[in-house]
């Protein structure tokens, strides 16, 4: 099972990647087709070494920080967003449960004696 696991993940990797991949081959398609640089068309992926030497990632043209992605992650956790299909299902679940339960031990009464 653990074996099956890793090889999904690598091919769901691979897949991901040759996607991303994808799109950057039609961005420079789309440019060369038209012959010139359009700015309204951003690469999709591009890496670039700044003056610091550090390594910087834009997707989309949009700027990817470590920075960004930890601040992202506190303002998911703090927020805990409700939502209404989830706990639908919870209570759904809790009164099916209890249902089935009260069923079961009616009938083994029932029959048991």
């Amino acid at each position: 099972m653990a074996k099956f696991i890793v090889q999904f993940c690598f091919a769901v990797l691979i897949l991901f990647f040759g996607v991303l991949l994808g799109m950057q081959q039609a961005n420079e398609g789309m440019q060369k087709m038209r012959g010139y640089e359009d700015t309204s068309l951003p690469s999709v992926l591009h890496l670039s070494k700044n003056q610091s030497g550090e390594i910087e990632a834009s997707v989309f043209g949009k700027k990817v920080e470590v920075d960004d992605l930890q601040e992202k992650k506190e303002e998911i956790e703090k927020i805990k967003a409700f939502n209404l299909f989830s706990e639908l299902g919870k209570q759904f679940a809790n009164a099916i449960e209890t249902l089935m339960e009260q069923l079961l031990s009616f009938f083994t009464k029932l029959f048991g004696k």
